[in-house]
């Protein structure tokens, strides 16, 4: 009972910052990778040639990018959960800064890409703080948080290519790297005058573990192990779609790249209204209920997507299938991460560290997998879809007889 009321206490004291302010900010944090990637995107060639050489090579600051920040949320989510989330948002922005601008003024192909695995390392510091933020305002309702934060950072990989090209109608792809050190730097400010939460002042609910600890506490709390293989699993699935959808729609069904990009936004807009809707009703139903439901809803939709490849229907019966699938998707991760979070009070860093790095890992294998089972139709890609959902069904299932009950 007093630990419930402590916890009322806290997000009240939280709440003296508006929650207007509080979410749009925690999300333009996150939102600092996917601009990072994808604001660049158009500019690749201009980069080839600025450096003098392959397009190919500057294409693997992408990999690069993406190793840095799992190697920097691995590194930096045990050291927030032991000396404060402030001091790592505060680290992470001015590191990426700085990097942005080193970035702007590079002259080689190994600068540039040295820097970009540091600007993804550094930053995976800011980054990987916001889940337990976020658990520290909704308390038991963390789905909730989580699915207002997704919905305004989904914004960000959807409007980041536009903004590159439009950037490079301005100026050259330095411009660019100048507006995202100026995008962490009006963060930074923001954090330094705005972001007060009880946790970067209260030192007794910091961890006390070691580096290593942290990670063995995580791994060895009950009732995590499946809802983290819950998460990293739908994340595959939709690393399966992001990476197989421009050959599904374009080279399978030969639509022209305008229509891919309308139906791609179609897809991306079901996983938006997913979150609206799992927002309103997860304080209602609880996570393990809202996952399990859209788990099952998720089955049926990958079941039907499979079918109508299976029997070679044209391309409008794969969007209709896709949009219940990508939103049963979106409603499944997040439910999945706030499972876990909610497990731990002292180690939401740490957390979050090992959900990030291993969907990043898995989700690194959607290409390979797809090209292994590659037949020239969209059968691999439904069959690896359903393939991912019906093992978070199976995990789900085998955790059926551990408590429902929350740990906190």
């Amino acid at each position: 009972m007093n630990n419930s009321s402590n916890s009322q206490a806290i997000n009240k004291q939280a709440f003296g910052v508006s929650l207007a302010l509080l979410i749009p900010m925690l999300s333009a944090i996150v939102a600092i990778t996917p601009l990072a990637i994808d604001m660049y995107l158009p500019a690749m060639a201009t980069l080839a040639a600025s450096f003098n050489t392959d397009i190919t090579l500057v294409q693997q600051s992408l990999s690069l990018y993406l190793g840095g920040y799992a190697l920097g949320m691995l590194c930096f989510g045990p050291l927030a959960d032991r000396f404060g989330r402030k001091r790592l948002v505060l680290m992470g922005l001015t590191g990426f800064m700085l990097c942005s601008l080193a970035l702007a003024f590079v002259t080689t192909i190994e600068a540039f890409l040295s820097i970009r695995f540091l600007q993804a390392f550094i930053g995976a510091a800011a980054t990987v703080v916001v889940p337990g933020y976020i658990k520290e305002l909704y308390g038991k309702n963390t789905a909730k948080g989580m699915s207002y934060v997704s919905l305004i950072m989904m914004l960000a990989p959807l409007i980041a290519p536009s903004i590159g090209s439009l950037i490079l109608e301005l100026g050259d792809w330095h411009l660019i790297f100048f507006i995202l050190a100026f995008y962490a730097f009006i963060l930074l400010l923001l954090v330094g005058l705005k972001l007060k939460m009880p946790s970067d002042i209260d030192k007794s609910s910091r961890s006390t573990q070691s580096f290593f600890g942290a990670y063995a506490t995580v791994f060895t709390k009950k009732g995590v192990k499946l809802n983290i293989a819950s998460g990293v699993l739908t994340s595959f699935a939709f690393f399966c779609y992001l990476t197989a959808s421009p050959f599904v729609y374009m080279e399978v069904f030969g639509l022209d790249k305008s229509l891919f990009a309308i139906l791609f936004s179609t897809n991306v807009g079901a996983l938006m209204l997913a979150n609206v809707v799992n927002s309103k009703i997860v304080g209602r139903y609880g996570s393990k209920r809202m996952l399990k439901v859209s788990t099952f809803f998720g089955v049926i939709a990958g079941i039907a997507l499979l079918s109508v490849n299976l029997l070679g229907l044209s391309y409008h019966f794969t969007v209709i299938m896709l949009l219940p699938l990508m939103a049963c998707l979106g409603v499944m991760s997040v439910n999945a991460d706030a499972i876990v979070l909610m497990k731990f009070q002292k180690e939401t860093g740490t957390a979050t560290a090992v959900i990030g790095t291993l969907r990043f890992g898995f989700g690194a294998l959607a290409g390979p997998l797809l090209a292994l089972f590659y037949t020239g139709t969209a059968v691999p890609f439904s069959a690896l879809m359903l393939s991912a959902v019906l093992l978070v069904g199976l995990c789900q299932f085998l955790s059926r007889h551990e408590p429902a009950a929350l740990e906190q």
